[in-house]
């Protein structure tokens, strides 16, 4: 893939105010402007970033309906009725129950928790859970990570007197809300809450917090369940700003200090048993494996491991999921390549269109939505893949930096049984004999509302560093970015004119990669690198030509020293980045 690079480069005012905001907290003006373009521009907003403080989480009662929901959870206790904690079967989904029910079970002992089967039960609040309540005499549900829309399922269990509390953060409807006691959902249009980007995780945590305010519980009680609010955060690709800064920050120095036993497990099973845990860790090992069992089996499975307490069980649990993790990626690699087969016989057809529209009633239901993401990050347009569910297609929808697709998805919502989603990230449910239409008003909504420069992947570079620029107090300071996400990325720099020292080879099962050693034209240093992906350009890279690498700054775990991980390289000697 072949990146535009952009880089904003600051007039004298931002550089001058990066000056004096570099001078005060002792770091480089370079880093002094990333901050400033990320909206950080005080020295105390600085130091708050830097060091994130849970006194600084916001009041849960801002919250709409937080009281109610608090009341009545209160008043479910204090009856000594059961309560079911119901959640989706992916990561969101899994930590938010643990969350929950791990919380209120130190408490309260008439609980239980459910997780739907995805491929008997489908998607969000089904009428078998209500059922399951029904017969084990639930009277209080709390729905985690969906329910905002279950209007027919939540007036069902209604008539049958069991309650709901629908703890969602998915957009909601636009002109009702479901028949529920309480629904927290900072996205509802009502609701005051500061910040509206908390995963379904963030939202049972809040709603933990105001019990535990409420009933005098210390804060300190909720602290050991972060580790799963950093799982969550980090899993679902929500904002790493504001208060998930905050519950990542926290809930990763929980997971590396003493995490829950079921997490310790997985760690132990991925091989990171020792190693300081980051986002990326929990985003390529951690939660891939918490969301397999969901993919393959049930989702419960998670769930029983994360509320584990033995350490032993907890083990042979982790290996059946990372069972199902080796499971799934063999159906995904073959999903994936069946995918790419398509795409290529469509041709030059496929080639004019602006998005990505593809269905095979064979493929796996639980993997879809990785195959769509694998798909448009080849491809770079918004993409759906749908499988056949009886009479149903169901489908996951992903797209591309800086187009709605959850809004494209919409505008389709009268042919969908069921629908929900993010910005980047959409599901839906609808007849099987509806595809044709649904293919055509998707293709038109994206030919209508997209910017033809959305569908070529750029590279924003932070800045630029000669590789003397590269010591250990610069890595230290870059380390105090952390943790990194969406609209809190990893800082992206990038050197100009670097040469092979004559070491640099490819790597990998694939041959795929390649391990770098590189000089710039500037300074003896010698950098280490691995570049991902990119083995096209080993023989380039051996030719001893220079070239041009954007990277971000990585630990090297065997040397301690910084390394580079080269995300782009531009082939053609001396040419720059581009300016925008």
């Amino acid at each position: 893939m072949h990146y535009s690079w952009t880089y904003d480069i600051p007039d004298e005012t931002r550089l001058q105010v990066a000056t004096d905001l570099a001078e005060k907290l002792n770091i480089s003006p370079l880093l002094a402007d990333i901050l400033i373009k990320r909206g950080i521009d005080t020295e105390s907003a600085a130091k708050r970033f830097f060091k994130p403080q849970l006194n600084d989480l916001y009041n849960p009662f801002l919250m709409k309906d937080m009281d109610v929901a608090v009341d009545r959870l209160n008043d479910a206790m204090g009856r000594k009725e059961r309560i079911l904690v119901y959640g989706d079967y992916d990561v969101d989904g899994v930590t938010a129950v643990t969350l929950v029910y791990k919380f209120l079970n130190q408490y309260y002992s008439n609980i239980d928790y459910y997780i739907p089967d995805r491929y008997d039960e489908g998607y969000g609040i089904s009428s078998q859970g209500i059922e399951y309540a029904q017969e084990t005499g639930v009277s209080l549900i709390i729905v985690l990570d969906s329910g905002v829309k279950a209007f027919e399922q939540i007036a069902y269990a209604k008539s049958l007197g069991i309650d709901f509390i629908v703890c969602d953060h998915h957009e909601p409807d636009e002109n009702r809300l479901p028949d529920a006691v309480a629904v927290l959902n900072p996205k509802r249009l009502d609701c005051p809450y500061p910040f509206k980007e908390l995963c379904g995780c963030g939202v049972g945590f809040k709603f933990m917090q105001a019990f535990a305010k409420n009933n005098m519980i210390p804060f300190s009680k909720l602290i050991p369940l972060l580790d799963l609010c950093a799982m969550s955060i980090a899993s679902d690709l929500v904002s790493v700003t504001d208060e998930n800064r905050i519950l990542a920050y926290h809930g990763l120095k929980q997971m590396n200090k003493n995490p829950n036993v079921g997490i310790k497990a997985i760690i132990d099973i991925c091989g990171l048993t020792g190693r300081e845990l980051s986002m990326s860790d929990i985003v390529f090992r951690i939660g891939p494996r918490i969301n397999a069992s969901g993919r393959m089996e049930n989702g419960r499975e998670s769930v029983d491991l994360l509320v584990e307490k033995d350490f032993t069980l907890a083990l042979e649990m982790a290996k059946n999921i990372n069972e199902y993790n080796e499971q799934r990626k063999d159906i995904d690699k073959q999903m994936t390549e069946e995918a790419n087969i398509i795409i290529e016989l469509l041709g030059q057809e496929q080639g004019q269109r602006s998005s990505i529209f593809l269905y095979d009633p064979d493929w796996k239901k639980g993997v879809i939505g990785i195959v769509a993401s694998r798909v448009t990050e080849v491809y770079y347009k918004p993409t759906i893949v749908l499988t056949r569910d009886g009479d149903y297609a169901v489908g996951s929808a992903r797209s591309v930096t800086g187009f709605d697709v959850y809004s494209a998805v919409k505008s389709c919502r009268d042919l969908f049984v069921n629908f929900g989603g993010h910005t980047y990230a959409a599901g839906v449910t609808l007849k099987w004999d509806d595809l044709p239409e649904f293919e055509r008003r998707f293709q038109q909504y994206v030919d209508e509302h997209i910017d033809e420069a959305k569908m070529k992947p750029s590279i924003v570079i932070d800045g630029e560093l000669d590789f003397r620029d590269i010591n250990r107090k610069l890595h230290n300071d870059l380390r105090k970015f952390a943790p990194f996400g969406p609209n809190n990325q990893k800082p992206i720099f990038c050197t100009h004119n670097v040469m092979d020292y004559g070491a640099s080879r490819v790597v990998g099962r694939n041959q795929d990669h390649i391990k770098l050693e590189l000089v710039d034209s500037k300074s003896p240093y010698v950098m280490n690198g691995i570049a991902f992906g990119q083995s096209q350009a080993a023989k380039y890279i051996k030719s001893r030509q220079s070239f041009d690498i954007a990277y971000t700054i990585e630990d090297n775990l065997f040397k301690h020293t910084p390394q580079l991980q080269i995300e782009d390289i531009r082939v053609v000697e001396g040419e720059a980045a581009k300016t925008e």
